[in-house]
Parts: C-alpha cells; sequence; structure tokens
C-alpha cells in the first residue's frame, strides 16, 4: 500500500511554491459607510490593488461593489474576482 499523496509541498525547502504566503492579514474596509474586516491572504490584497488601480477606483469602492454583487461570503467573492481578473487577462493575452 502506497502512502497518501500530499498535494500541498512542505512549507520549506526544495519545491516549496516559491516565496507565496499562506498568512491571511484581516483588513478593514468601508462599505456603504460602515467599517468591516475581510480577511484574504496577502497575495490576494495585492492582485486586488492592482485590480482597483486599472479600474482607476479606491479599493474601498472596488470590495463595495463586489459586496454589493455577492452570493455567498465577501472573502470568497474578492478571491473569485481575483481568480476571473487573472484569467480574463490570461485568455486575452493568449489571443
Amino acid at each position: 500500500m502506497r502512502p497518501p499523496v500530499n498535494p500541498v509541498p512542505a512549507r520549506s525547502g526544495a519545491g516549496y511554491a516559491g516565496a507565496m504566503s499562506n498568512l491571511v492579514r484581516k483588513r478593514s474596509v468601508l462599505i456603504a459607510g460602515h467599517a468591516t474586516s475581510v480577511s484574504l491572504e496577502e497575495e490576494f490584497w495585492q492582485e486586488l490593488s492592482a485590480i482597483s488601480a486599472r479600474r482607476e477606483m479606491s479599493l474601498n469602492a472596488l470590495v463595495a461593489e463586489v459586496d454589493g454583487a455577492r452570493e455567498g461570503n465577501l472573502s470568497s467573492a474578492l478571491r473569485l474576482l481575483v481568480l476571473r481578473d487573472l484569467k480574463a487577462r490570461t485568455e486575452h493575452t493568449a489571443e
């Protein structure tokens, strides 16, 4: 019997997924004038900042836009926005 395969590499040493951080950072954002906390990994915060810059809007405005259209939890909706944005840009550059 073979040991189970671990799809997640060890946290250190060769083969670990680069310098990616799995640390979740909680940030406060304003949605409709109310402060709320959102927990995301730093890489997602960086991509959300880049998306908001490309759209020429504040990060708070982007989060509020996602909040108004989401189904389910806000952190998941923000991660999906990042994924969809990256996929759209990848598909666009592949053409």
